[in-house]
């Protein structure tokens, strides 16, 4: 009776659309402490720390929910296929959108990051043979607009010049594309798991895991290769940068996935996507005070109708 209770009062309070407005935030405060992060401790080193933390977090959770710190793995082929992903929109994405975050800052790095969908649909049209409906394709371009409305402007030599580094669009990019193209890896992951070995929820948490996996053995290497790993060991003395690697952890990984998968239980699919979609728009204010990012209407502008061509891939 209780159970029912709380379900009734969660469909007539919008309690599914309040928890994907709380994502939104959540994300907003994992780019913008990302950022901080990734020019304290480095990207590789923040990025070691947060798969090594989520990683610690999901035992965690495990050991609360299936009594065993390791969760039902699935067959090997679904492994495979989650280390892929790990690879691809860990590894490769994460880099590249940290480094994103250094060179043009979380604000526009999130804006780029409303071209995963994109990456996804087309992805999933090679991969998985899903059909680019008419309305998706329209989408791509209102959201190709809204980014184009805001990191371009009119030049000195030029009449259309790009207000930021190349390097860093191209590193935000590379993000977006990684993001998309990982998600649609972990779909074809998860779908080898087999039915009834854990409980729904849970598949998303334990695909993560191996995602995770992939993803601090693969930072652990570059961070290895590359400047060795004396500033991982600097960084575990820096309590600071510390703070900032486990709330980044926490609102991104572990917060942010589980309440938006809780989103989806009491609102449709396309309403929560659309509402954990407007991080470009509400890090704007907070990237302002934080990190003096000048606000132009056209930013604004920009922001909102990436956001509504993002809305169009799932409400149209």
């Amino acid at each position: 009776m209780i159970f029912g209770n709380f379900s009734y009062l969660c469909k007539v309070t919008y309690i599914g659309e309040l928890i994907s407005i709380g994502v939104a935030f959540s994300w907003t405060a994992t780019a913008l402490l990302s950022e901080f992060g990734s020019k304290r401790l480095g990207n590789l080193t923040l990025n070691v720390l947060r798969m090594a933390l989520a990683l610690l977090f999901s035992v965690v959770l495990f050991c609360i929910v299936v009594g065993t710190p390791l969760p039902p793995v699935g067959s090997l082929e679904a492994c495979g296929w989650m280390l892929l992903s790990g690879v691809v929109g860990y590894v490769i994405g994460d880099f590249c959108l940290f480094q994103c975050y250094i060179i043009i800052g979380s604000r526009y790095g999130q804006l780029f990051m409303t071209l995963a969908p994109l990456a996804a649909a087309l992805m999933a049209w090679i991969t998985l043979g899903q059909q680019m409906t008419p309305m998706s394709i329209v989408a791509m371009f209102i959201t190709l607009i809204g980014i184009g409305i805001s990191v371009l402007g009119r030049g000195e030599h030029h009449k259309v010049s790009l207000k930021l580094p190349l390097n860093g669009v191209l590193f935000a990019i590379g993000a977006a594309l990684c993001q998309g193209i990982g998600l649609v890896l972990s779909k074809i992951g998860m779908d080898h798991y087999e039915a009834g070995a854990m409980p729904d929820w849970l598949v998303p948490f334990s695909a993560n895991f191996l995602r995770c996996i992939a993803g601090i053995i693969g930072f652990s290497l570059l961070l290895y290769f590359r400047e060795g790993f004396s500033p991982l060991r600097e960084a575990l003395h820096d309590r600071k940068g510390m703070t900032v690697a486990t709330a980044t952890t926490i609102f991104g990984p572990f917060v942010g996935v589980g309440f938006s998968l809780m989103a989806v239980q009491y609102t449709s699919a396309g309403i929560a996507s659309t509402l954990m979609a407007l991080t470009p728009i509400i890090i704007i204010l907070p990237s302002y005070w934080l990190f003096h990012q000048k606000i132009t209407w056209r930013s604004v502008l920009g922001a909102v109708i990436s956001v509504l061509g993002v809305s169009l891939f799932f409400l149209g």
